[in-house]
């Protein structure tokens, strides 16, 4: 259970980065540069919260619990 609720949030967290971004997006599609670091922020924001999850599952298979 903890596996489900823990990905649940993560997916929930990646899906809010989502939206924010697309709101933000018409505040910076004038500027390339403002445009790329939106871009980038989203990207890291995601990858991190992937690396989490996948760091929690790895943990999760080691104890034999997944």
């Amino acid at each position: 259970m903890p596996l489900i609720l823990k990905s649940m949030g993560y997916l929930i967290s990646i899906l809010s980065v989502l939206l924010l971004g697309a709101v933000a997006w018409k505040g910076v599609a004038d500027d390339p540069a403002m445009r790329a670091c939106l871009i980038l922020g989203m990207l890291t924001s995601v990858s991190g919260m992937g690396l989490r999850w996948a760091s929690f599952f790895v943990d999760q298979r080691e104890r034999g619990k997944v």
